[in-house]
């Protein structure tokens, strides 16, 4: 049912909501978590920003760590209590009925607004029955809503473990083409594959064809797969591309087990040094606008 210790989970995501609001607010929500029937749980859901509030939820350093230990890659990041709130009302439904249970947080889906949206879909790793939610999680990925996106991407592990290679690309995709910040996308470097590599490539072509910027880390995604062709393309970075451009070719060349790339590599010392003494990292290389 879960992929994960739920109860444990739940008792940390009470106690944080319950941190978070005030004594009558948490009444009104703690009585929501008694009533079984659906129209009470879609009402709370689309009430809680009245009643909670929408600041910055407050956690300490011990609770996130606990949390992501037990959802390795899930992080409350930039949460606020509406919706983490709205968190705790979904983690405390019964999922033992699985239709009854699908039903009803499709039925959420399906009447959101972007906020419930967003906290819908930053939810989907902790929901019972992961594998129900693989056709959600795609459809969500074909949204133009950047706040629908990022709670995708960002800081949730549901699309590394559970999406099919076709649709996980096109959400690494979507992140390349909306400007998104990939460093914040679980899985990213363990799930890169030929197809996507091939397909950012053509990309980096059509970008340089229009004389348009190239986003540094598309080179990380295609450091498993470097060919005689690819490595054309990584010389002509490391000749023609800014600072940051020559550090992810480098960072690329590095992390990969291509002896040819490696020789290439050998030219550029500072950039080997820098990058073994951590100076370099996917972190610090962040996209020129």
């Amino acid at each position: 049912m879960f992929d994960y210790d739920a109860e444990r989970f739940r008792v940390l995501i009470t106690e944080l909501t319950r941190s978070n609001v005030t004594t009558e607010t948490w009444q009104w929500l703690s009585d929501k978590f008694l009533a079984p029937e659906t129209s009470v749980v879609n009402s709370a859901f689309a009430m809680m920003p009245r009643k909670t509030g929408k600041l910055p939820l407050t956690e300490s350093i011990e609770l996130r760590a606990e949390i992501e230990k037990l959802k390795p890659g899930f992080i409350l990041e930039g949460w606020t209590i509406d919706r983490l709130s709205r968190l705790c009302l979904l983690v405390q439904l019964d999922a033992t009925d699985k239709a009854k249970y699908f039903k009803t947080i499709e039925n959420l889906f399906l009447a959101a607004e972007i906020q419930e949206l967003v906290a819908l879909y930053s939810s989907l790793p902790l929901l019972a029955w992961p594998e129900l939610w693989k056709m959600r999680c795609a459809e969500g990925i074909r949204s133009n809503i950047g706040l629908v996106l990022e709670a995708i991407m960002y800081n949730n592990p549901y699309p590394f473990n559970y999406l099919d290679e076709k649709a996980w690309n096109q959400l690494i995709l979507k992140a390349f083409f909306t400007d998104k910040d990939l460093n914040k996308i679980p899985g990213i470097d363990e799930r890169a594959n030929a197809e996507l590599a091939a397909t950012l490539i053509d990309f980096a072509h059509e970008r340089w064809s229009a004389h348009r910027k190239i986003n540094p880390h598309l080179w990380r995604l295609t450091s498993k797969f470097i060919d005689d062709n690819l490595l054309i393309d990584l010389k002509r970075v490391f000749e023609e591309g800014s600072l940051k451009d020559r550090q992810a070719a480098a960072l690329t060349v590095y992390q990969s087990d291509s002896g040819s790339a490696k020789m290439l590599l050998n030219n550029y010392p500072e950039l080997v040094k820098a990058i073994e003494n951590k100076e370099i990292t996917w972190s610090s290389i962040t996209p020129e606008v």
